[in-house]
């Protein structure tokens, strides 16, 4: 497994490979193909190359390639006044540039390809059965996902902050738009092939329908 700086991804890419999802991660593929400090460029006519923000995992499915842009955010223990757990806030905040470098991701790998955000939650405390659809644990933490596709993120955001240049979407959009990113079961671990194809905005949809649903239950390891 690659070695990564934030555990989020770590915990993501160990999501992955248990669910025996095939996807190569990005930063790593990088590092083999290209000179240490690269800066990746695009160009567009006669302007001047600007510097393209990496994402963080192709994920491969049957009809559905996803191009994976992480966002780790914490979630806290809530719990009402008589001790009940209760679901707190997910944070659901990009910055514009996540956006930007998303829309010209997609247009440089093509329509064979969806832009997603994952959102990875380290949770403070052990998450209670039924309080969210997908749990897991790396290393001692605790983590749930959401994932939404850009263009479902793009049609329902609102500015968070000009001065930093970020975007949110409200809780009531963000619980209706995104969705587990998939279901674990089926035969050999890997992940459900028979229900729909995407949620989370990519197709329509959204809500608690998966959104690799049709992945491939096929080992898959980063290069």
């Amino acid at each position: 497994m690659a070695q990564r700086r934030h555990h989020y991804e770590h915990a993501f890419e160990r999501y992955l490979r248990d669910g025996r999802i095939p996807y190569i991660s990005v930063n790593e593929a990088k590092k083999s193909l290209l000179p240490e400090r690269a800066v990746l460029t695009t160009r567009s006519g006669d302007d001047e190359p600007k510097k393209l923000k990496n994402f963080d995992f192709v994920v491969y499915g049957q009809g559905t390639n996803l191009l994976v842009e992480i966002k780790g955010r914490r979630l806290p223990a809530v719990r009402l006044r008589d001790g009940t757990p209760s679901k707190p806030r997910m944070e659901s905040w990009v910055t514009l540039d996540d956006i930007e470098a998303l829309t010209r991701w997609r247009g440089l790998f093509g329509p064979e390809f969806e832009p997603v955000f994952v959102f990875v939650y380290w949770c403070d405390d052990v998450p209670p059965d039924g309080l969210f659809v997908e749990v897991f644990e790396d290393r001692g933490r605790w983590y749930t996902v959401r994932a939404i596709g850009l263009d479902a993120y793009v049609g329902a955001m609102k500015v968070r902050s000009p001065k930093w240049g970020t975007m949110n979407l409200s809780a009531a959009d963000f619980e209706a738009l995104s969705g587990p990113f998939c279901a674990i079961g089926g035969g050999g671990g890997g992940v459900g092939v028979d229900r729909a194809d995407v949620s989370t905005g990519l197709n329509g949809g959204g809500g608690d329908t998966p959104v690799l649903d049709r992945l491939v239950g096929v080992g898959g390891v980063g290069v």
